[in-house]
């Protein structure tokens, strides 16, 4: 994931406000362009003419991930059209593997939630996901670069996961609190050892 690499702050090394088509266009951009299936959905599609940051606010810290668009166009506006409908408010870090990676945007906790409908969007062939770096979780059984709601955080450094999980984007805020949610789970369970919830996304 070369782009997402160079997008990381140097300590770094692993899915909205406005829409494309430029401001003369009275049709705005829409997911009519993004594969997709289950629910039908239409999403604007962020400007890769200017940067996305999503804020998110837990119980033990603040963190803020950049959005890919360049790499993640219809992976970044559905997860932003998921934010700005507070999608993720209250939903918890159902997965915690320490010194890999910490999973949340299930809104029934459980690891098999999501908002109904799925976004397939194959992340470049070079992909790394390396300690900062988000992306969106999938079973083995969707094809590469499937998207709901669920993403996770890399907190090692390096994960060592094939380029089957598209990119959201990175840390570039807050990986301090990032490492210390990746503290708190069970090894051998992948469970959280204590509640960790998102109490508010925000679009900046």
């Amino acid at each position: 994931m070369a782009r997402t690499a160079r997008l990381s702050l140097i300590p770094l090394v692993l899915a909205l406000a406005a829409c494309g088509g430029g401001a003369k266009s009275s049709t705005p951009d829409t997911s009519k362009k993004c594969n997709t299936s289950g629910r039908d959905v239409t999403f604007p599609l962020l400007s890769p003419k200017r940067p996305h940051t999503v804020d998110v606010l837990t119980n033990l810290g603040e963190f803020s991930i950049r959005l890919d668009v360049e790499d993640s166009p219809c992976v970044t506006s559905s997860f932003a059209s998921l934010v700005r409908k507070g999608f993720f408010d209250g939903t918890i870090f159902h997965r915690i593997v320490p010194h890999f990676v910490i999973q949340g945007g299930d809104p029934t906790g459980t690891g098999a939630g999501g908002p109904g409908y799925t976004v397939v969007e194959p992340p470049p062939s070079e992909s790394l996901y390396t300690e900062g770096v988000v992306a969106m979780a999938k079973s083995g059984a969707e094809p590469r670069g499937a998207a709901g709601s669920q993403f996770f955080v890399v907190t090692a450094s390096n994960a060592g996961l094939t380029p089957d999980y598209a990119i959201l984007g990175v840390v570039t805020k807050g990986l301090k609190v990032v490492r210390r949610i990746g503290r708190l789970g069970n090894p051998t369970t992948e469970k959280p050892t204590r509640r960790v919830a998102v109490l508010r996304m925000t679009l900046v």
